[in-house]
């Protein structure tokens, strides 16, 4: 993962200024709002592990800052709030054999923790794209808003891996099995598929967002984003509700895959979307989806992270990230190739308790300070 290097924002005229752990995330003070700007536009702000460290550590002081009120996170640039994780580190990583990603996902998944019991109102821009660690380090907050740029999503399968930082609870909480829909195919989701999925709270007008944050500087929450709220479009997820909860009521992706063909138009095409990802990430998704039911946030974290080290040790993540992002020729060579070499055994072995490698949110986020 790249270094962390010391940076100091600037803030307003006799504000406090905050160092950060890293140049590619800012932190300020403005009013009585505590502002993280993801600062990497070029990468669509993706997460890297100096990002995540230094966010872990800046959440955890101003739980204690009763100057701070409420927090903001927003994206630099143009294209979004957060593109996922640096998956380019994680192949390197990877072909280098080296610890560092199951070290990253330990303290990300600490923030995702954070986020979700945070004592004070966190409000995200979910503006743009928001994919993989960005759903994390937002969708857990208490005010989620989206705008008519928003393009959300858990694209997880694409690279031969699984939806995480909480991605499968959340998920699993939409309605009928829109979620199991999204996880499956990776799709982009809408500002509105995102709120009728309940990943987000309110729709806004991206030319609202500036305003909304001055505003946040010394209104409550509350008041802010309720002057500023918009009705958002119809979602096209809902609308497509009966074939989407009827063809994927199963625990069985084959048979989902069988529902999906034989129903045409829009369900065969997501039928064609889901075979063209990796098998074995599909079969360990949808069963991630079914066991996730019922348990809490930090217990879901902590299945992520006994399958997602198993995907380490697995060729699709390392095959799925080559094929999209290093050598771009959209061509994985998945193994097993198809979802009927991927046994029930096999996806079990996913889910086998780590032993003393378990995830353990248990630490004081002030231990890394």
């Amino acid at each position: 993962m790249p270094d962390s290097r010391n940076e100091v924002a600037e803030t307003e005229p006799g504000a406090e200024s905050v160092t950060s752990n890293s140049p590619e995330v800012i932190f300020e003070r403005r009013g009585h709002l505590g502002v993280i700007t993801l600062n990497r536009p070029k990468a669509v702000n993706a997460l890297t592990a100096g990002m995540v460290e230094a966010m872990l550590v800046q959440l955890s002081a101003w739980t204690e800052d009763d100057g701070v009120a409420t927090v903001l996170v927003q994206g630099a640039g143009e294209r979004g709030l957060c593109a996922g994780g640096d998956i380019v580190a994680i192949y390197h990583d990877l072909l280098a054999g080296g610890t560092q990603t199951a070290d990253f996902w330990q303290t990300e998944y600490r923030l995702n923790s954070l986020i979700s019991r945070y004592p004070k109102p966190y409000v995200a821009l979910m503006d743009g794209l928001v994919l993989g660690g960005g759903v994390g380090i937002s969708a857990h907050g208490s005010v989620r808003l989206v705008t008519e740029r928003t393009r959300m999503g858990m694209p997880e399968t694409t690279i031969g891996f699984v939806p995480d930082v909480g991605g499968t609870l959340l998920l699993s909480r939409s309605p009928g099995e829109g979620g199991t829909h999204a996880a499956l195919t990776g799709a982009h989701l809408s500002a509105a598929d995102a709120l009728f999925l309940g990943l987000a709270d309110g729709y806004v007008p991206s030319e609202s967002l500036d305003d909304l944050a001055v505003a946040l500087e010394h209104e409550s929450p509350e008041d802010a984003v309720g002057r500023f709220l918009t009705a958002a479009p119809a979602s096209g997820l809902e609308a497509q509700r009966d074939w989407i909860d009827e063809c994927y009521a199963s625990s069985d992706a084959e048979e989902i895959l069988r529902r999906l063909t034989a129903a045409g138009g829009e369900a065969a095409e997501a039928a064609r979307t889901i075979e063209a990802k990796s098998p074995t990430a599909v079969k360990v998704a949808l069963e991630s989806l079914r066991r996730v039911k019922g348990l809490t946030l930090d217990q879901a974290l902590a299945q992520e992270y006994r399958v997602g080290l198993r995907f380490l040790a697995a060729p699709d993540f390392r095959e799925g990230i080559r094929a999209q992002v290093v050598d771009k020729d959209r061509t994985p060579h998945w193994k097993p190739a198809t979802l009927h070499d991927v046994r029930p055994e096999d996806v079990e072995l996913f889910f086998v308790p780590l032993g003393d490698r378990e995830l353990n949110l248990h630490i004081k986020e002030t231990d890394h300070a």
